[in-house]
């Protein structure tokens, strides 16, 4: 018998942690959303204060979304100035298989960081 009454309380007590979880995340917002795109689909911004386009996959249309004087260039897991992020992506060299990391602030609608591990 107290097996059975110790089960039923297991089980009572995973349907309320599971419950109490579910309403938890409910109130969850996206900040952020992450592209891994192609070197090859990346066109960096002229200037700290410019736009950056690329393409989510091949066969989809690019966007271009603003860059600010906050935005990160990491290389490496180093941030970097502009010019030497752009130098090292000049040297890649298969940039169909290079991946980069673009993150966007959606409320925003900024990039705030672009990330490549060469």
């Amino acid at each position: 018998m107290l097996r059975q009454e110790t089960r039923a309380y297991r089980k009572l007590l995973i349907l309320v942690l599971l419950g109490l979880s579910l309403s938890a995340t409910a109130g969850l917002t996206t900040v952020t959303a992450a592209y891994e795109v192609a070197v090859t689909d990346l066109r960096l911004p002229v200037s700290v204060n410019g736009t950056l386009t690329f393409k989510q996959c091949p066969d989809c249309d690019a966007q271009t979304l603003r860059v600010t004087s906050k935005t990160r260039y990491v290389l490496n897991d180093r941030n970097v100035g502009l010019a030497e992020f752009k130098n090292q992506l000049k040297r890649v060299r298969n940039r169909k298989t290079q991946a980069a990391t673009v993150m966007h602030h959606l409320q925003s609608n900024t990039i705030t960081a672009i990330s490549v591990n060469l």
